[in-house]
């Protein structure tokens, strides 16, 4: 539509032009027009045409002789934009400015002239290879050769890089020199498991022999330098696996925030295919994370180098001329609120956890999200339960009842409330983890040992609107953007007297991230409401901080800190780094218990899930401490 519009623009201009220049021929401006309108699209069947040597020329011929010499370009239309037309007896011309549009964005803009005859009162274009570009020749062809611009870095809380161009190594087969294909998927598949590489090779087999005619190489993985060092002894017994260098932009470990980061690798066919002109086969794409959504951003503006490929004597290479080169744009670096130590320490307190887990740890003074772990995961992207898992909090959440109920003015730390064994809502018992009657016990003593009866029977006096006001308060809910997809939670409210007894020690609908509660406990901390940052973006408006009922975070820090010094995650109690607040919490998601810690110490707040892991204390806790431990050391 676009060139149509351009076309009779065009077309309008001229018969405009012809109404007050008494000195152009409406009919050599309407042979013009009908060119020019006829060019971008291939319709030229009803130009009529001469050359400098025969009058006239079929049309066709003048489509397949323009298609040769405008080559890679014959299938991007351009536009055109024409001066005046003058004449000088029965010859007219007219300047034509011609507007390439490029692959992958940019464009060639060049001068041309149009030059046309007049038989008999029919006016002719002078079709010649220069009307195409003035320095065009009978055989010559353009070509374009792409120029990729350098692809920009994600960036670390301080500017410097967290992906550096880094040595690898391509492991593949070489269709030739196997010898036992069934052997070779064997052994190459325990040297990947023995680095922690769980690939499905059932298709390898099939992929070597479709490559065997033409002798292809046929990649496997992709590892880094140090990686393929130690398994290339089991290799080399391997007749036909071989390598391939190569250079990639890595993080500074193969785990290292690789959820969040996302990975750089070459395209597939269908990135081809979903993105005409922009990506060629052995072009490198962001997959996953920051890297994927980030794409257009990071790989900057393609750049292309525009040739005249000119035949020369038989035997001889062609000649190729430049005639303009538009420069790659280099892509734009993404700078983020990660600390690489936080974010290193973050991922060695989990290396050692076989289940899904995930850490993220926000500094307290203002919202920077520091790090985002998880465990490894599968092949190729894990899955970023950090920013993404949508889980009940289970007795985390009691956090956000005490801050309720704390800002109701009607409870206090030594507040009194009763913790019996058990406690029986609409014909449903909710227990406690322990099976004694603890009694009447003080508010702080029902969070240290987290008593689900004692918050189950405090419900009615959180209201049908209470946990959704409070967890907003914290920020569970919020419509905060980390720049990244990320699930800031979800609290119901209303429902059955069950629903709502559930709901106060974070059972029943609610849902969290990771991300979430390390969120709300940052608020606490803070004693402010300041939204996250992760990405950051230079034109984000300043944050208004919202404000908190004072005493209730006084008295929420205090029941907090119970949890550390007399409760569930008491072996936290003496970590170096100063006092840590925290609450501990299980939560029954179908056949699965998750487990939960959250918490803080000095300006780092932070929250631990492990999918599966049954006990917030048995299997939370002791990844915090050996995460705080790891930043104190």
């Amino acid at each position: 539509m676009r060139r149509r519009l351009v076309a009779v623009a065009l077309v309008a201009g001229l018969l405009a032009g012809t109404a007050t220049a008494c000195s152009r021929s409406a009919a050599a401006e309407r042979t013009l027009a009908a060119f020019l309108s006829g060019w971008p699209t291939g319709q030229l069947e009803q130009v009529p045409f001469v050359s400098v040597t025969r009058d006239p020329i079929p049309a066709g011929e003048v489509i397949n002789a323009s298609r040769q010499l405008t080559g890679d370009l014959a299938d991007q239309p351009p536009e055109l934009s024409a001066g005046e037309l003058t004449r000088d007896g029965d010859r007219a011309q007219a300047p034509v400015t011609v507007t390439w549009p490029l692959p992958g964005g940019g464009t060639w803009t060049y001068p041309t002239t149009v030059r046309l005859v007049d038989r008999d009162g029919d006016w002719r274009v002078v079709w010649e290879p220069a009307l195409v570009h003035p320095d065009l020749r009978d055989g010559d062809r353009l070509r374009l050769r792409r120029l990729l611009a350098p692809r920009a870095a994600i960036l670390d809380g301080a500017g410097r890089p967290l992906v550096t161009p880094q040595p690898v190594r391509v492991v593949g087969v070489w269709p030739s020199r196997v010898e036992d294909i069934d052997r070779l998927t064997d052994a190459l598949g325990r040297a990947l498991r023995s680095l922690g590489h769980e690939l499905d090779l059932t298709d390898l087999p099939d992929r070597v022999a479709a490559a065997t005619e033409g002798d292809l190489f046929v990649p496997v993985i992709t590892l880094r330098e140090p990686e393929y060092q130690q398994i290339v002894d089991q290799l080399r017994q391997v007749p036909g696996v071989l390598s391939q260098t190569g250079e990639l932009p890595l993080a500074p470990t193969r785990t290292f925030a690789r959820a969040l980061l996302g990975t750089v690798g070459e395209v597939f066919a269908e990135d081809v295919a979903n993105h005409p002109g922009v990506y060629v086969a052995g072009d490198r794409i962001g997959r996953g994370g920051l890297q994927e959504r980030y794409e257009s951003r990071l790989r900057g503006t393609l750049g292309h180098a525009i040739l005249i490929v000119r035949p020369q004597a038989e035997g001889s290479e062609p000649e190729e001329i430049e005639l303009a080169r538009i420069e790659p744009v280099p892509g734009e670096p993404l700078r983020t609120t990660l600390d690489a130590r936080v974010q290193t320490v973050a991922e060695q307190a989990l290396a050692t956890e076989p289940r899904p887990a995930a850490l993220v740890a926000i500094r307290v003074s203002d919202g920077a999200v520091l790090a985002v772990a998880n465990t490894e995961g599968p092949e190729p992207h894990p899955v970023n339960l950090a920013l993404t898992a949508a889980v009940p909090p289970g007795s985390t959440f009691k956090l956000i009842a005490a801050y309720r109920l704390f800002a109701s003015g009607r409870f206090h730390p030594d507040t009194p409330v009763t913790c019996p064994a058990s406690l029986t809502v609409d014909g449903f018992t909710i227990r406690n983890s322990f099976p004694q009657d603890r009694g009447e016990i003080p508010f702080r003593t029902a969070m240290a040992i987290s008593c689900n009866t004692a918050f189950a029977a405090l419900a009615p006096q959180l209201g049908e609107e209470g946990l959704r006001m409070a967890g907003e308060a914290l920020g569970i809910g919020g419509d905060w953007d980390l720049g990244i997809d990320a699930f800031t939670g979800s609290v119901p409210t209303g429902g059955s007297a069950l629903s709502q007894a559930v709901a106060a020690f974070g059972q029943g609908d609610t849902q969290v991230s990771p991300v979430a509660m390390a969120v709300a406990v940052a608020t606490v901390a803070r004693g402010t409401w300041l939204p996250p940052t992760l990405v950051i973006d230079p034109d984000r408006p300043e944050p208004t901080p919202g404000v908190l009922e004072g005493e209730a975070i006084d008295g929420l820090r205090t029941v907090m800190r119970a949890v550390v010094t007399e409760g569930t995650a008491s072996r936290l109690a003496g970590v170096p780094g100063g006092d840590v607040y925290g609450k501990t919490g299980s939560a029954e998601a179908g056949d699965a218990t998750h487990a939960w810690f959250v918490g803080w110490q000095g300006d780092l707040a932070f929250a631990i899930f492990v999918q599966d892991g049954d006990s917030g204390a048995g299997a939370a806790v002791p990844l915090a401490e050996r995460f705080l431990r790891g930043l104190a050391g």
